[in-house]
């Protein structure tokens, strides 16, 4: 098939001097989506592609596959409020999954919330829930087209209706319930000029926190906690599970943030102005995630001084960090992915070994350890569970396994998980498969973990269709999940799937996340590369078979290696990729990425990411013109 590609506007004279390298930028004219040039580029390159992809002549036998494979029925873990269950269920190829709930685990289940039925197209999404602390009124936020903006609503639990009540220029909010189940504490930016549907690719700064009284209209919402010294903190905000101090713990990264508490007994008037905060962490070095507390004894999983993660307790009357203690320490090897406070004096713990979930019950007074909850090789894609229930619900997946949903009642004497529900699909046969974990060796020697799944007995002769996927980055652990679309891949055009936890990723806690970022970004490239020549080598595809997949950050990683290396690859998916490294945190969320790239307006920053920026770094192969 030959492609007449169209021919595109260069602007020669946009041109900058960054510490004396001069960098032209010609297309710069594409950053604004709503010109009518940019939307005519657009429409000229769909009209090259879309031809292209339809003319494949196994399309619509994938789809026909990929639609009967996709047609089974998915559900979440139970969460229990006051004496309901909740669960999301989706009956196959619904768009969006729908919020049943129960009035026990053994009634039927009834629709509380149906996205699908609040647009036509299916766009619209529950991206978010919070119920008050007397389990009678569900805030949740609802998200267009995928949109980062948001509004707030809220649901009567026990009829089903919504209040009147809407909140608006919101995005990346937490939503905390005072628990006088009055109101909530929310994040709200200043009014945005011109549109607002998530299209737009400006900046958002001044993040401040209010408290919205339900009932009452969003002009009368109170602004408690703001930061004008930093725009371009997001003020993330948790009541204690007692109710009477609030945490505000701000970030401006993708990683890191400060930790504030406010008492809220000490308001005879209620929340009617600016909150008086105590600082008890000053410095964006670590992260604080709020577990439990015991009066003004806190507990919080951190980094800090740890970089696979420990349990900490803070003193609230005495927070100086001189007097914080260590309830349990960091794993040597197992980093601790999260902590939750069950059964009211227990801590469920969830650590990530060598990739793979490993689930423990621990004891809440002293750290203790209690007993490990059997697992085979596979992820904790869910969970449920609260300090004042005793049981807790924990769903189970991997490459083979589209789910099964384990109950465990933790005021027993001995714990012993059953199966609440198994996830099935029709037709699937996991014997007819093969998942295997192998370790490579990098470019620097660094052994890297690396998933492979294809069919049993499968020949490595070389001659097999691989698509190797990855990521490697802001801290990001790739687990074993359930796939239909690999699997399609898989058992009728006799693929292998291949997955690395190439370095920039969370797998081995905060010194992998550091190895694959800033400076050492490189690593993750070579990483990706490395695993490349591996399945190769191994015999498990050849250098014209084999695609290469990312998205995101994952989409940078692709573009980067097919760059540096288009001999080593013959496709590349590159899925809403971060490409232009000069100007990426300009845009939208992207100052939060510098954690990962750096700031490119710094020298040191600046050289580095002009070595592999997609963009920049453009070159035609050799003994081939354009």
């Amino acid at each position: 098939m030959t492609f007449d590609y169209p021919a595109v506007r260069r602007d020669e004279t946009i041109k900058e001097t960054h510490y004396g390298v001069e960098v032209c930028d010609p297309y710069r004219w594409l950053e604004d989506p709503d010109s009518e040039e940019t939307k005519q580029f657009v429409e000229a390159q769909n009209n090259v592609t879309m031809p292209f992809l339809h003319s494949c002549k196994d399309r619509d036998k994938v789809s026909t596959k990929l639609t009967q494979m996709w047609d089974y029925p998915k559900y979440s873990c139970p969460y229990r409020h006051g004496d309901k269950y909740f669960h999301y269920m989706n009956t196959g190829l619904q768009n969006q999954s729908v919020l049943y709930v129960q009035d026990s685990l053994e009634s039927p289940a009834r629709v509380f919330l149906d996205p699908n039925a609040l647009s036509a197209d299916g766009t619209i999404a529950l991206s978010g829930k919070s119920f008050s602390d007397d389990e009678k009124i569900m805030a949740y936020t609802l998200s267009c087209s995928g949109s980062d903006w948001v509004t707030v609503h809220f649901k009567d639990v026990e009829t089903g209706k919504d209040y009147s009540d809407k909140l608006e220029r919101v995005k990346f909010t937490s939503m905390a319930w005072t628990h006088d189940n009055k109101g909530i504490f929310y994040g709200q930016y200043p009014e945005v000029e011109g549109k607002a549907d998530g299209s737009e690719t400006d900046k958002n700064q001044n993040n401040k926190l209010y408290y919205h009284r339900v009932g009452s209209p969003q002009s009368e919402d109170v602004m408690v906690v703001e930061f004008p010294e930093e725009p371009g903190f997001i003020c993330d905000a948790e009541v204690s599970d007692c109710g009477r101090w609030l945490l505000v713990m701000p970030r401006k990264l993708c990683k890191d943030n400060l930790l504030y508490f406010a008492d809220l007994s000490t308001l005879p008037n209620g929340i009617v102005g600016k909150l008086q905060l105590t600082q008890v962490v000053y410095k964006l070095e670590a992260d604080y995630v709020y577990v439990t507390n015991d009066g003004p004894n806190f507990i919080f999983r951190t980094n800090k001084d740890a970089p696979n993660y420990r349990l900490i307790t803070i003193n609230f009357n005495n927070p100086d960090p001189s007097n914080w203690k260590t309830l349990l320490p960091q794993h040597p090897a197992d980093v601790l992915d999260w902590a939750s406070a069950v059964a009211n004096d227990k801590l469920v713990l969830c650590y990530i070994h060598d990739v793979k979930s490993v689930l423990q019950v621990h004891s809440l007074k002293d750290g203790s350890f209690m007993k490990e909850l059997p697992l085979p090789m596979g992820t904790i894609t869910g969970y449920s569970g609260r300090r004042k229930y005793p049981d807790i619900f924990y769903q189970f997946t991997s490459f083979l396994s589209p789910g099964i949903i384990y109950r465990c009642d933790l005021s027993k004497t001995t714990f012993e998980p059953k199966i609440f529900r198994e996830i099935t699909l029709p037709g699937f046969d996991p014997s007819l498969f093969e998942q295997h974990q192998v370790f490579y060796t990098s470019k620097d020697r660094t052994k890297v973990p690396m998933f492979i799944i294809h069919k049993k007995g499968m020949k490595l002769d070389g001659q097999n269709g691989c698509l190797l996927y990855g990521y490697g980055g802001f801290n990001v652990s790739l687990q074993p999940v359930f796939s239909v679309t690999r699997l399609v891949f898989i058992k009728h055009l006799d693929g292998v799937v291949a997955i690395p936890n190439l370095r920039g990723g969370g797998e081995y806690g905060e010194k992998w996340h550091d190895a694959g970022r800033l400076l050492n970004k490189q690593n993750v490239f070579d990483d990706f590369q490395a695993a490349a020549e591996y399945l190769i080598s191994e015999g498990y595809t050849n250098r014209k078979l084999l695609a290469i997949q990312g998205g995101s950050n994952g989409g940078l990683l692709v573009a980067a290696c097919l760059n540096q290396r288009p001999d080593l690859f013959k496709a590349g998916i590159a899925q809403v990729g971060v490409l232009d490294m000069l100007r990426y945190h300009k845009f939208t969320i992207g100052a939060m990425w510098v954690s990962d790239y750096g700031n490119p307006d710094e020298e040191k920053h600046f050289k580095n990411v002009m070595k592999y920026s997609p963009l920049h770094n453009i070159r035609i192969p050799e003994n081939q013109t354009f």
